[in-house]
Formats: structure tokens, C-alpha cells, sequence
């Protein structure tokens, strides 16, 4: 059994399992596109970049069909929806601005999207229909002493989507950002709030594609602000996020 399924998260390290030729500099351009992403439009001041995309993997064909955007202003945006389990944004939809179509394209990306997948887990039924993938670019930047860049929520946390994988790109003079793993009913809660036997796993994330993945049912998640350490340049610390939901039938007999 798998350590995602046994203990509802699972920590990992992609480099080395998905070592490939030319794992390099596919790396290299998505640590490069980090650089340039737009401002999170509904968190300016927290020092928060961001970009997002919506996909579909096909289970039969294990195939990944990238989803439209919306347009708005000559822009693309791709919109996002995460019900109740966001509590700084509760039952609202949000539209951030999507990735683009190259970085789509990267064999490093796809090759992230489909080993997440294949930790996933899903009755017999769910895998006649796709599977919905959301894929977030987060770059947490802090330039001047005293500031933080925070993550969104600021606290323990499930996300409503069954799956979430959390990959490190880059880590770069911060201090903070730890991750941390509890039980369920902890949610809302800072880490230090919360009694050392409801927290399973307190830990970093330090060389690229350090990874982590939660069963949302299972666990609470949390990463927490950085800022600024001792050397040169601002901290940084960047992730790609991807979440894995069912596609959803409707029951006509409501």
C-alpha cells in the first residue's frame, strides 16, 4: 500500500524518480518562467505571484487534455472554484491568469502531472469519466526586511479537492515556508496552536522538485509565510501546485 493511501500524505522526491534525459533544462525553463508571473490579483499586498491552468487526464489513454480559457481585457484567465475550504475566499469563484501554451507543452510538467496521478486513488466506477486537474504556478517574493509573502489560507487547511501535490522549484534566501501535516480537526489553526500528537509531520522543502502529497479527507496541510534571510537578493520560494478532483454527474433525481 502506498504511503499516500496508508498515512493520507506522502513526501517525495521527483528529481531523482523521474530522472530522465533532459530533465535539465526542462527544469531550467519552468525555473526561468517563475521569474515573470503576474502579481496574485486577489492578494497584491502579500507578496504573492501566481498563474493557473485546468486540465483533464483521460484514464484509459492516460492522455492530458488542457481546458479553455476566458478571455477578459485581451488576457487569458482560467478560473478557479474552491467552495468552503478557503476561508479568506469562502464560496467564491477566482480567475487567475493562465499558463502559457509552451509551458503547457514541458515534458517536466506533464511528466509532474501524470506520476501525481498515478498516486491518486479512486473506485472502479470514478475511472470511466476524466479526471479534473488544477495546476497553480505560486512564487512566494519578499524584497524588503520586515515583509512576508503568505500563502493562501494562512493556516492548517483542506482544499475540498480529494488529491493536492505540492512541488518545489526554487528556495532561495527565505527564511520560514515550513510545511506542516495534521489531523483533520485541526483545520483553521496555526501549527503552534495545536498539540504535538495532532500534528503528524512538521518539515521543509529545500531542492528542487522536493514534493508532498495529501488525501484531503485524511489530513490537514499547511506552508507557512516567509521571509527575507541573510544574504543577497530577495527570498524566494517557488511551488507548482496540483489538485485532482472527479468529474461530477449530476443526479437527476433532485
Amino acid at each position: 500500500m502506498s504511503q499516500l493511501k496508508n498515512k493520507g500524505y506522502a513526501i517525495y522526491d521527483y528529481m531523482e524518480t523521474l530522472k530522465y534525459e533532459g530533465i535539465e533544462e526542462d527544469y531550467e525553463a519552468l525555473l526561468e518562467y517563475f521569474e515573470y508571473l503576474p502579481v496574485d490579483d486577489y492578494a497584491p499586498e502579500l507578496n504573492r505571484y501566481r498563474r493557473y491552468s485546468r486540465a483533464l487526464v483521460l484514464p484509459a489513454s492516460k492522455n492530458i487534455e488542457w481546458l479553455p480559457n476566458v478571455v477578459r481585457d485581451g488576457r487569458e484567465y482560467a478560473a478557479y472554484f474552491q467552495g468552503k475550504f478557503n476561508p479568506e475566499h469562502p464560496g467564491s469563484y477566482r480567475e487567475f491568469h493562465a499558463i502559457d501554451p509552451h509551458i503547457l507543452e514541458n515534458t517536466l510538467l506533464k511528466k509532474i502531472i501524470m506520476a501525481d496521478y498515478e498516486e491518486t486513488f479512486w473506485g472502479e466506477e470514478d475511472m470511466i469519466m476524466p479526471i479534473h486537474v488544477g495546476v497553480h504556478f505560486v512564487k512566494l517574493e519578499v524584497d524588503e526586511e520586515g515583509e512576508r509573502a503568505v500563502s493562501s489560507p494562512d493556516c492548517l487547511h483542506q482544499d475540498g479537492e480529494p488529491f493536492t501535490f505540492a512541488h518545489l522549484i526554487e528556495r532561495r534566501n527565505a527564511e520560514g515556508g515550513i510545511n506542516a501535516i495534521g489531523i483533520p480537526s485541526v483545520s483553521g489553526s496555526q501549527p503552534e496552536e495545536v498539540d504535538e500528537d495532532k500534528l503528524h509531520e512538521v518539515f521543509e522543502l529545500n531542492r528542487p522538485l522536493e514534493s508532498y502529497g495529501v488525501e484531503d479527507s485524511s489530513v490537514s496541510h499547511y506552508v507557512g509565510p516567509i521571509t527575507k534571510g541573510g544574504g543577497e537578493g530577495p527570498a524566494v520560494r517557488s511551488v507548482i501546485l496540483i489538485d485532482y478532483q472527479l468529474t461530477v454527474v449530476a443526479d437527476m433525481d433532485e
